[in-house]
């Protein structure tokens, strides 16, 4: 006798749904909800209302229907190394970059605790702490960070990397970490990765970090602009430098040839005087 198992309606209707996200939102993006409080995933659903859906199933099924959409989406496959801890997907209409900037705005610092995996590599840095001197001194040690004690307190000598991004965080070191008023966990949802047209952007790609490029943008205006006016190239947004340069160099060139005209005239007299009189004896 042979026997044969029938999935479940409900999750043959959560395959149905994930299969008509995936095909109607142009970005999509992986998620790991571990840890996130349900007073802090009410919120962020509150946040997100009416511009993203967040939808969560379990794993196996968000597969199964990546499957069934991944020739319509080429690459959408790609998106299944993503599904880390405790996955979801995010639909939306946005493009990435705003999507993860918005994400990311809603997260919060939070200790450490034993057992947790490091989001980003985790630094302890240079400098005095309220520490009295004491056993803390060899405990810092074990855990590669090396200090010295300064007017009666202890003192870190230099920034240590304390763990790796992706690194589980040890007992002691996420004690340490408390002590030293560092909270190096994010509460919030974390994306691991967006989809988009093909194109899987990760979050070291996604996490921009706006005022440094909006400093490199200035800094490429400057040069750009320094090149148009050095190679006498012209365009609406250098024409007055351009003219006011060409002016310049004309008169320097008329009053090192001695080219009269009225621009120069007073300048070329002052120069012959002074000339003059450095000829008398």
């Amino acid at each position: 006798m042979s026997y044969t198992t029938k999935a479940a309606p409900q999750k043959k209707e959560s395959v149905k749904k994930f299969v008509h996200l995936l095909k109607e939102y142009p970005i999509i993006a992986a998620v790991n909800m571990e840890n996130l409080p349900a007073k802090q995933l009410q919120h962020i659903r509150q946040v997100l209302r009416g511009k993203v859906e967040l939808v969560m199933t379990k794993r196996r099924l968000m597969k199964l229907a990546i499957e069934q959409c991944k020739q319509e989406k080429p690459g959408l496959e790609k998106i299944e190394t993503q599904l880390k801890g405790m996955p979801a997907l995010l639909f939306t209409k946005d493009n990435p970059f705003t999507l993860y900037k918005t994400i990311k705005k809603n997260k919060s610092k939070a200790p450490a605790r034993a057992g947790q995996i490091a989001p980003s590599e985790i630094i302890v840095p240079a400098g005095p702490t309220g520490f009295l001197p004491g056993p803390i001194i060899g405990e810092l040690g074990a855990l590669g960070i090396k200090s010295k004690v300064d007017q009666g307190k202890i003192t870190i000598v230099q920034d240590s990397v304390v763990c790796k991004e992706g690194q589980v965080i040890s007992a002691p070191l996420a004690a340490m970490l408390t002590r030293l008023n560092i909270n190096p966990m994010e509460v919030g949802l974390d994306i691991t990765a967006v989809y988009e047209k093909g194109t899987i952007f990760d979050k070291k790609v996604l996490d921009i970090d706006e005022e440094q490029f909006n400093k490199n943008l200035q800094q490429a205006i400057r040069w750009g602009m320094n090149l148009s006016v050095e190679t006498a190239f012209p365009t609406k947004e250098n024409r007055e430098l351009l003219i006011q340069k060409a002016y310049r160099d004309a008169k320097g060139l008329a009053l090192e040839c001695a080219i009269y005209n009225k621009e120069v005239i007073e300048e070329l007299l002052a120069k012959a005087y002074r000339q003059g009189k450095t000829l008398q004896p």
